[in-house]
C-alpha cells in the first residue's frame, strides 16, 4: 500500500527505485591500557592514521572539484586540528592505544560543540565522519560508505559525509533520502552540484526497508513509499515534461514579457567554470575565494597564485558579470593564520569582513591580486565584501578596494539583517547589493543552518526572510543600484520568480539549477511574478507563502 513522507525537497527531479541503505559499523574500539614503552609508537601510529586521512580526503576532493573540494579540503583540516591532535598525544601518554585515544578525544569535542549551541554544532557530522575514517584505518576495517551495487537505487542515510556525496555515482544513485540535514547543508548543496534529486529532514526514513520501492520527488520533498502504478506514471509525466521545458528554455534569463533576470552561476574555483558555460550562465554571481586560502591553513597563498586563479575565471566569461566575494574566513571556515581559536560563539564573533579588517595586509593582497587578474579583459568585474554589518563597514570595504587601485564596481553582502534593514545607507558607499540568502536566514531565525531540527526556520520561503529581501531590493531601486540573490534561494524555481517580482535584479545559483529557473521564469509575466510575491509575503509560514504564491502562478 502506498504511504506518503514528507521531509525537505532540497535538489529538483524525481527519483524512483529500490532503496540501499547506507553502510553503518560500530567503530568504538576497546579500551585498554598499553604499556608505557609503546606511548610513543602509538602515537606516531595516530600521526600516520591522521595524515593519511587528510591525505585522502584532499584526493577525494581534488577528483570531485568545485563545491566539494572546499568542503573536503575543509575536513581535512578538521582531521589535523593541533588541539585535537593534543589531545590525542595527552590521552595515549596516559595508557589509551592509539584508536581509542583518537575516538576518545573526537568525542570530547564533539560533546563540547553539540552542547555549546555553537555555530560549529552543524559540524558534528563532518567531525564523526573524520573521526570513523581515522579509527577505522588503525583498526584496519573498512571504512562504512556508499553501498556497492552494479543496479541503480536510491540512497538512504542517517546524513551523508562530505566525502560519500562528493564522489556519489549519479548513473547509480538515482537520488538520495537523510534523515538529517536541512537546505543548506553540505549534504544539500553538493546534491545540486551532481544534479541529484535529494530529500533531507526526512524523520523514520531509516526504517524504510532495504529493497523498498520508493519515488523521490526532490522538489517537494515528497517520498512515496511503494508508490501505486498511477503516481509513478504521474511523476514520470511530470518529469518528462520538466525536462522537455528545459530544453525549450534558451538563452538570457527573462520573465515571459521580457524583463530581464540574469542568471549567474555560484562557483568555488576554477573547476566550476565547464559546468556554468555548459548550463548558459550569463557570468558568475558568487565566486567564492576560500579555496585558495584552504589549502593551506597556516598562510595566505601569495599574490602570484592568486592571481592564476582568478584569471582562470575571468578569461571564461570574457563578457560576463563575474561577481568575486573575498575571503569568507571564520566560524565553520576557521584559518589559523586569521581566526581566533577560542570565541566562544564564532558565528557571532570576528568573521568575513571583520576578519580581513583586522588582517589589511591578507585583504590588500586579495585585492591587488584581483586587479592584476583582471587587467587588459574585457571582463565586468565585481567585487564584494562578507558579513556586512553598516555604513561604517561598507565604506571601510571600498576605501580598501581603491587603495588597492581596484578598477571594479565594490558591492556588500546582505547577510546580517542590520545590513537589510538599513541597506540604503549601506548603497550609499557601494554599488550593489548580494543577499546571501543561507546565513541570512541564519541570523533572522537564530537557526544554525546546518541544524536539521531547525530547518523549516532556514526554509527561504519564510516571510520575514522575504520581507528583508524587499527591504533591499527596494532600497537598491530607490539607489539606482542592483540587488541581486546568491543564496540557495535563487535555485527554487518558483521562487525566483518570487525573488523577482520582489524587485531583486540578478539570480545566481548552483550551475545545475539554471536551466530549471530559466525555464520557470519565461513562464510568466513581471506582473504575475509581482502579484506572487505579494502573496507569499502576506502569509504567515513558510508553507503558506510558497502555496499562496503557486496559487497565484498556476491562476487558481
Amino acid at each position: 500500500m502506498e504511504t506518503t513522507l514528507r521531509g525537505v525537497g532540497v535538489s529538483h527531479g524525481v527519483a524512483i527505485g529500490g532503496v540501499r541503505h547506507m553502510g553503518t559499523a560500530v567503530l568504538e574500539p576497546p579500551a585498554k591500557q598499553i604499556p608505557a614503552e609503546e606511548a610513543e609508537r602509538e602515537q606516531q601510529r595516530a600521526r600516520q592514521a591522521v595524515e593519511a586521512v587528510a591525505a585522502d580526503l584532499t584526493a577525494r576532493g581534488n577528483l570531485a572539484g568545485g563545491e566539494a573540494q572546499a568542503v573536503l579540503e575543509a575536513q581535512a583540516l578538521m582531521a589535523q586540528d593541533p588541539e585535537l591532535m593534543a589531545d590525542v598525544d595527552r590521552r595515549i601518554a596516559v595508557g589509551s592505544s592509539a584508536e581509542r585515544a583518537v575516538y576518545d578525544a573526537f568525542a570530547a569535542y564533539r560533546e563540547l560543540l553539540a552542547n555549546a549551541g555553537e555555530y560549529l554544532a552543524g559540524r558534528v557530522a563532518d567531525l564523526d565522519d573524520v573521526r570513523n575514517r581515522i579509527v577505522a584505518r588503525l583498526l584496519g576495517v573498512p571504512m562504512p560508505g556508499v553501498p556497492d551495487s552494479d543496479e541503480p537505487y536510491v540512497l538512504v542515510a542517517r546524513d551523508l559525509a562530505p566525502a560519500d556525496t562528493a564522489l556519489l555515482d549519479p548513473t547509480l544513485v538515482l537520488g538520495f533520502v537523510t534523515e538529517e540535514g536541512g537546505p543548506t547543508s553540505h549534504s544539500a548543496i553538493l546534491a545540486r552540484a551532481l544534479g541529484v534529486p535529494a530529500v533531507v529532514a526526512l524523520p523514520g526514513a531509516g526504517e524504510i526497508a532495504e529493497g523498498t520501492l520508493i519515488a523521490v520527488d526532490g522538489s517537494s520533498g515528497e517520498i512515496f513509499v511503494n508508490p501505486t502504478e498511477e503516481r509513478r506514471t504521474a511523476l514520470e509525466a511530470a518529469a518528462a515534461e520538466r525536462k522537455a521545458a528545459l530544453a525549450a528554455a534558451t538563452g538570457p534569463g527573462a520573465t515571459a514579457d521580457g524583463h530581464k533576470v540574469p542568471l549567474l552561476a555560484n562557483i568555488g574555483g576554477p573547476a566550476d567554470v565547464a559546468a556554468a558555460v555548459e548550463a548558459g550562465a550569463e557570468g558568475v554571481g558568487l565566486f567564492r575565494t576560500e579555496f585558495l586560502f584552504l589549502d593551506d591553513s597556516k598562510a595566505a597563498p601569495s599574490e602570484e597564485k592568486q592571481v592564476e586563479a582568478y584569471r582562470q575565471v575571468l578569461e571564461a566569461f570574457p563578457e560576463g558579470r563575474v561577481v568575486v566575494r573575498v575571503l569568507d574566513a571564520g566560524a565553520d571556515k576557521p584559518l589559523d593564520f586569521l581566526t581566533p581559536a577560542d570565541e566562544p560563539n564564532p558565528a557571532l564573533g570576528v568573521r568575513g569582513l571583520r576578519t580581513l579588517l583586522d588582517h589589511p595586509d591578507v585583504l590588500r593582497t586579495q585585492l591587488t591580486a584581483l586587479a592584476k587578474a583582471a587587467d587588459g579583459l574585457p571582463v565586468h568585474l565585481e567585487v564584494m565584501a562578507p558579513m556586512v554589518a553598516d555604513r561604517a563597514d561598507a565604506k571601510a570595504f571600498a576605501d580598501a578596494c581603491r587603495e588597492a587601485g581596484l578598477r571594479a564596481k565594490y558591492g556588500a553582502m546582505v547577510e546580517i539583517p542590520s545590513a537589510a534593514l538599513r541597506a540604503r545607507s549601506v548603497l550609499r558607499e557601494v554599488e550593489f547589493l548580494s543577499l546571501g540568502t543561507n546565513d541570512l536566514a541564519q541570523y533572522t531565525f537564530a537557526a544554525d543552518r546546518q541544524v536539521g531540527a531547525v530547518s523549516r526556520l532556514q526554509d527561504p520561503w519564510q516571510p520575514a526572510l522575504l520581507d528583508l529581501v524587499a527591504l533591499s531590493a527596494e532600497a537598491a531601486r530607490a539607489e539606482g543600484k542592483s540587488c541581486g540573490v546568491c543564496g540557495e534561494a535563487a535555485s527554487d524555481p518558483l521562487l525566483a520568480c518570487v525573488l523577482t517580482g520582489l524587485g531583486v535584479t540578478s539570480l545566481s545559483m548552483g550551475a545545475a539549477s539554471i536551466p530549471y529557473v530559466r525555464a520557470s521564469l519565461a513562464k510568466f509575466t513581471l506582473a504575475q511574478c509581482e502579484r506572487a510575491a505579494a502573496a507569499a509575503r502576506a502569509a504567515d509560514s513558510a508553507d503558506e507563502a510558497r502555496n499562496a504564491a503557486q496559487a497565484v502562478l498556476s491562476g487558481e
